[in-house]
């Protein structure tokens, strides 16, 4: 549990905090801080202490709501762990009985953090400390794929128990991508694992786990292959397509802007974490000057609002100089129509992935929100990505929090793309499709940016019809009004995303878990958003 202190935001009355505009005016803020002391002291004691063996939350405090979603999806979320040797060590991606398994069976990296939080959150901490050491031991292991041996660092995509018929027992068995469809190692699961164990260490306040010389030596090799020297000429980490949430053909090689927030998210995370002893002093120097060049790197050529659309639009190219404004060469022909209307006067996000000649104007939902939680994004880009799902709503949010990506690859350009991927239609799965997963990762960036309003919006859609449609995995359509075409139901980080949401909304103190305030001290300069920021949430 984070130290810092915050109110529940609760449907009381007395505990609304927004104004006509949707912001948190600094009296207003007073106020609620003086009420989430109150508020806090009758639970910090409750919400320190381990829970001993409970099946069900605890509905009887004042900072969870008892909804009736809320106790059916801990109900399907408790269905879906997986116990070797009969402890926790993780949750399966889907109980969906009436399709087949494939590997929705496994526990998979990305797919448990929303698990993990929410079960965090409810003071259940060993499922994580049994998850996060067991992916840990794979780290080590040899990694085959044909006759290529992947690096030590590289953390599991997923692993799965197994019955071994010549020792007897179950065995655990991990995925690094030899199974995976395309074959691509998962370049998140790492950051993923780091942003976990710290999420762990704020939540309990032990520190002995991050400090293990295991844990140590397991974040310095994931660094290690991050942070190698090679023939880079930009801070940000070049992928494979398909190396993360869309694990499927989509245009997203290079830079794509979900692996660099989670890279930044991931250093600052192991900044904390490292042990200034041995090599991990100049494993923190390394951090420190990575995260300066990235940071400055992707707000400076990452950032798209309407100022800079229109200088984009008015690009020179062929520029052979130090003082080259266009200087990754992109030629302003090459901008995509859409982004003309999509683009307001208000508003503005990170677009998708940055590289010679080339610019992906693409929303990318995970890799902006993540932005703002690892403070990538400076407090006024912050502000400017809210308002933009603010005036683009129903693009962006539709009828089913929220679009992975917008907008949707069709005719030619789907062809070219996912290498006609039946399964990336138009406005379906990746591509355009809607996933309820992303609720906790809108709700901790609003609540962070101060707007827990838009987070209400959203879980107040999601509430219409999550449960009713069997909790599925995504969404089809432009508004996400359709149950995907190859969605599973009973998706576990579906149940868990929701459950994050509504638990972050009732209590924002737990944000301290899975946010980092800016680092001053290697903030770069920038005022190309235009959006005034409101005064961000001061709980993380």
């Amino acid at each position: 549990m984070s130290n810092q202190m915050s109110a529940p935001l609760g449907n009381q009355e007395s505990n609304k905090v927004e104004t006509s505009d949707g912001h948190l005016h600094q009296a207003e803020l007073v106020r609620y801080q003086s009420l989430a002391l109150a508020k806090f002291s009758e639970v910090a004691e409750n919400m320190r202490s381990p829970r001993s063996g409970s099946n069900t939350p605890r509905l009887g405090h004042t900072y969870f709501d008892p909804h009736p979603m809320v106790t059916e999806a801990w109900e399907c979320l408790r269905k879906s762990v997986v116990k070797f040797k009969g402890h926790m060590v993780g949750t399966i991606a889907a109980l969906d009985q009436a399709s087949d398994a494939l590997n929705y069976n496994q526990v998979f990296v990305r797919d448990f953090v929303p698990s993990a939080l929410a079960f965090l959150m409810n003071d259940e901490t060993e499922i994580v400390k049994n998850f996060l050491l067991k992916t840990l031991h794979f780290q080590a292991s040899e990694k085959r794929i044909d006759c290529f041996t992947l690096a030590q660092g590289v953390m599991p995509a997923s692993f799965k128990v197994l019955y071994n018929p010549t020792r007897g027992c179950d065995v655990l068995v991990a995925d690094f991508g030899e199974t995976a469809i395309g074959r691509v190692a998962p370049v998140d699961s790492g950051f993923w694992w780091i942003f976990l164990l710290r999420a762990y260490t704020k939540a309990t306040g032990d520190y002995s786990l991050s400090q293990m010389p295991e844990c140590q030596t397991g974040i310095k090799m994931i660094l290690s292959l991050c942070l190698a020297e090679g023939f880079d000429t930009f801070p940000t980490l070049l992928c494979a397509d398909g190396c993360c949430m869309i694990d499927r053909r989509m245009g997203i090689y290079g830079y794509p802007i979900e692996i660099q927030a989670l890279f930044v998210m991931a250093l600052r995370c192991a900044h904390q974490l490292l042990r200034v002893e041995g090599d991990g002093k100049e494993f923190i120097k390394l951090i420190d000057n990575r995260l300066s060049a990235l940071i400055y790197h992707m707000r400076s050529y990452y950032w798209l609002d309407f100022k800079q659309l229109n200088n984009i639009y008015r690009f020179k190219t062929e520029e052979y100089s130090n003082t080259a404004v266009n200087k990754f060469n992109v030629i302003p022909e090459s901008i995509p129509h859409w982004i003309f209307d999509f683009m307001p006067m208000k508003g503005g996000y990170l677009i998708g992935n940055v590289s010679p000649a080339r610019m992906d104007f693409r929303w990318f939902a995970l890799g902006n929100c993540m932005a703002i939680l690892c403070s990538l994004t400076t407090d006024e880009q912050s502000v400017a990505i809210m308002d933009l799902i603010e005036e683009r709503w129903q693009d962006l949010v539709g009828e089913m929090p929220m679009k992975a990506m917008y907008p949707a690859l069709d005719t030619h350009e789907w062809r070219i793309v996912t290498g006609c991927d039946p399964k990336n239609t138009h406005w379906s799965y990746h591509n355009g499709g809607s996933w309820p997963v992303l609720l906790w990762l809108l709700t901790a960036a609003c609540v962070k940016t101060g707007r827990p309003q838009i987070a209400r919006r959203a879980l107040e859609l999601a509430e219409c019809r999550l449960a009713k449609d069997g909790w599925p995995e995504y969404y089809d359509g432009k508004d996400g009004n359709y149950i995907g075409k190859q969605s599973r139901k009973m998706q576990t980080w579906s149940i868990a995303g929701y459950l994050v949401a509504k638990m972050l909304l009732e209590d924002p103190s737990h944000l301290g878990m899975m946010a980092l305030e800016e680092d001053k001290n290697m903030k770069p300069m920038l005022t190309r958003a235009t959006t005034m920021p409101t005064k961000l949430h001061p709980y993380y």
